[in-house]
């Protein structure tokens, strides 16, 4: 592994904030033998380390001597940027202000989640729960469809006049009229849930019987759509064990809101915009 010493602006710009964002080390910290020292201001080996386990993913000990003094002149360079943006005020100008007091929160608020969470991890039965609330929200039912998009009403009602007429069929109009990128299948969408379109078209295909098309031009951002309903069938739900970590996530996230929720009851807020 080679740790570059070529780093994008957005990459340097973090590292910088990363050394404003820095606290002040006390006396006794200090005496901890700091990596570096940069016009009085020590650097901790706490920092060097956490630094090098976001930029390498492996502790000091893990890299070679060459790639250790890369990230070590990496953390001194921001930290000179740093001083240099402090001492001309760049720290309270413009965005900068407002993007440290940002991060703060946000670091400080994924902290708190962490601490909060480690030891409420998510019990099977909450599992099992939050897999049943999920999949009873989830559609009932999946389409297989196709469609004609076109630019104006006018070309879609002409098309579903030729398909009433029967004088050409589906496939071979959406080849030759479609101007999606399914033109090229006879317009063909394959199975889908209706939640995955937006929601005129999906009004419309759930407003169909098998082998009906729109009588109406259906108007979405995209253009206009002539819109076959081939067939339906029943979605087949996924199975709990594929979807557990999601599920975690989702019981760790709502978890943490009712810890927000009750901070924020017991809070004095005052809004004033």
């Amino acid at each position: 592994m080679k740790v570059s010493r070529l780093y994008s602006v957005a990459g340097m710009a973090a590292l910088v904030l990363l050394a404003a964002c820095a606290p002040k080390q006390s006396a006794t910290e200090a005496e901890e033998k700091p990596v570096a020292v940069v016009n009085g201001h020590p650097l901790s080996r706490d920092l060097y380390n956490f630094l090098t386990k976001t930029m390498a993913n492996k502790t000091p000990a893990e890299l070679t001597e060459e790639q250790r003094n890369q990230i070590l002149d990496t953390l001194v360079r921001a930290e000179v940027v740093a001083q240099q943006a402090e001492k001309d005020g760049l720290d309270k100008k413009g965005d900068t202000k407002q993007a440290l007091a940002v991060q703060r929160l946000q670091l400080l608020e994924e902290a708190s989640a962490e601490a909060y969470l480690k030891d409420r991890k998510a019990t099977d039965a909450e599992l099992k729960a939050e897999y049943d609330t999920q999949i009873a929200s989830l559609p009932k039912t999946e389409y297989k469809a196709r469609h004609i998009l076109v630019k104006s009403e006018d070309e879609a009602k002409a098309i579903i006049e030729k398909l009433n007429k029967k004088s050409a069929k589906f496939e071979d109009l959406a080849k030759a009229e479609s101007i999606d990128g399914s033109k090229s299948n006879g317009g063909e969408l394959g199975w889908f849930k209706t939640t995955t379109m937006v929601k005129p078209f999906a009004d419309a295909v759930m407003a169909l019987k098998k082998g009906e098309i729109t009588q109406t031009p259906v108007k979405t951002d995209f253009g206009y759509h002539v819109i076959q309903l081939e067939d339906t069938r029943d979605a087949t739900p996924p199975p709990f064990d594929s979807v557990k970590e999601r599920l975690a996530q989702a019981i760790a996230a709502k978890k943490f809101k009712a810890y927000q929720d009750e901070l924020l009851k017991n809070a004095k807020v005052e809004k004033s915009l």
